[in-house]
């Protein structure tokens, strides 16, 4: 009897070559394609002795598949998911499942499973979060899509990834577009974490004037701190590493950021649901304004680029590095509340059933942002589920009271210094903004009403009563009702 495949992988680059591997390490039968046939054939000459079927057509690939038929996709996002998926179709019976594993953005993964599921069939949109390392070695990954398709997946999900504390770091998300938006928020985070290190490492290295040297010291010392993270890890080797002539390879790189849009998709979702996701939105526009590089040198000449050095003993400048550690832990807190607030209010936009507790669990291991920082947001939302936001609880609230001074030190600092460090500001001013239980937005609703007549609410009535005012004095104020004109 021919043997058939537990799951078909279709495109065989990096990230699909090695979670095909790690599927097959597991003990499945992979079933393998790629556009480019040579490929394949490259792939069975050095893995062939393994279980797997190369398939050099769709139709090849769907008929080595066991029912119900798990077609899993590791392709470029965007159109070519949608290309796939049509081919796909036809060849597929009720009940298979399609499952994109890529970087798609998330309403086109709502679009997508609505599609699939009218067709008669089940689809799933998975992060897959790890890189390359992660996805031979177990990633962490995030699924949503049609929930009757979990149990046919969950076996081989839960077999390849990374495990935290004896769990998977996989587990089901919710509904349509709920997987892919949960991954998008973990690259928002990731790129905010990126941010603040490299924020970290420039206040180090232009005021305090430390060498690489020196820093990778400090990087190593966080390493077994609160801050200890795989991002803090590979800071720390970067830091290390010579290149030919040995010099520090790092210092040779250009200061131009590149990226990919999903911080970018972070920012623009956060800005649709009204929820104020500033230290990502930050993260990303400081990207962009690195990619101006050019035009940053030209501006030096003309504006000027000095930046105050630190002056002090070689035990103050201990003292404010230790400064800049609690600085970087007191601001990432306030880039998870922020993803955590965005997660909610989507949640509740798009009806999706998410859990925040083990969306932290499924992030401790194997992805990018994972530290021993994701247990104590797990704690968090076990002792209640229904959590507004990570800064009002207990272990939080106290944490962050602790880590202010410092935290304002090391800001105030680099605003006298001249050094930018938009990360850790915009998340010391986002903090004090949601404790300011009076914000001058009285004034700013004022102004619209006097140009715009957007009407406003008074202190003195109920919330949801509208009024206006004539500013010109002529007409005094009337009630506009309980909308906003």
């Amino acid at each position: 009897m021919k043997k058939l495949a537990d799951i078909g992988m279709i495109g065989l680059a990096v990230m699909g070559e090695n979670l095909a591997r790690n599927i097959e390490s597991k003990g499945f039968t992979v079933a393998v394609f790629n556009r480019e046939l040579e490929r394949v054939d490259e792939f069975t000459a050095q893995y062939g002795d393994g279980n797997f079927i190369a398939a050099y057509s769709l139709e090849e690939l769907v008929a080595n598949l066991a029912k119900p038929r798990k077609v899993f996709m590791m392709i470029k996002a965007g159109s070519p998911v949608d290309e796939t998926i049509d081919r796909l179709l036809p060849l597929l019976e009720k009940g298979d499942i399609i499952i994109d594993g890529g970087n798609s953005h998330f309403p086109d993964t709502i679009r997508r499973t609505a599609y699939v599921e009218s067709k008669g069939l089940l689809y799933i949109g998975t992060g897959v979060s790890g890189g390359e390392e992660g996805a031979l070695l177990g990633p962490s990954m995030m699924p949503g899509g049609s929930p009757d398709a979990w149990p046919h997946v969950k076996p081989i999900f839960q077999a390849i990834c990374a495990v935290a504390d004896g769990s998977p770091c996989c587990d089901w998300v919710g509904e349509n577009g709920a997987g892919h938006f949960v991954k998008m928020v973990h690259n928002g985070i990731e790129y905010g974490d990126i941010q603040l290190i490299c924020e970290a490492y420039h206040i180090m290295r232009d005021y305090l004037g430390l060498t690489d040297d020196e820093m990778h010291e400090v990087f190593e010392s966080w390493r077994s701190s609160d801050l200890s993270s795989y991002l803090i890890d590979i800071t720390a080797d970067i830091l290390a590493y010579k290149d030919e002539d040995g010099e520090p390879l790092v210092e040779k790189i250009l200061d131009a950021a590149g990226q990919k849009g999903t911080g970018k998709w972070t920012a623009v979702a956060a800005l649709d649901e009204g929820v104020p996701l500033t230290l990502i939105g930050e993260a990303v526009f400081a990207r962009c304004l690195s990619a101006q590089k050019e035009e940053r040198v030209e501006a030096s000449k003309i504006l000027g680029s000095e930046i105050t050095r630190f002056v002090g003993t070689d035990e103050e400048k201990k003292a404010f590095i230790n400064s800049i550690s609690r600085a970087l832990l007191a601001s990432k807190v306030v880039s998870y509340a922020q993803g955590y607030m965005l997660m909610r209010a989507a949640a509740e936009s798009y009806g999706w059933h998410l859990n925040y507790g083990g969306i932290a669990l499924m992030w401790r291991g194997g992805c990018i942002i994972r530290s021993v920082f994701l247990g104590r947001i797990y704690d968090a939302y076990k002792a209640d589920p229904e959590l507004t936001n990570l800064l009002t609880t207990p272990y939080f609230r106290e944490l962050m009271a602790g880590l202010i001074p410092d935290w304002r030190r090391v800001v105030g600092a680099c605003v006298a210094a001249g050094l930018p460090t938009p990360a850790f500001s915009s998340a010391l001013a986002y903090y004090d903004g949601y404790r300011c239980p009076r914000l001058p937005a009285n004034l700013l609703q004022a102004q619209r009403d006097y140009f715009g007549a957007h009407t406003y609410e008074r202190v003195d009535a109920p919330r949801g009563e509208f009024f206006h005012t004539n500013w010109t004095g002529r007409g005094g104020t009337t009630s506009a009702g309980t909308y906003n004109a």
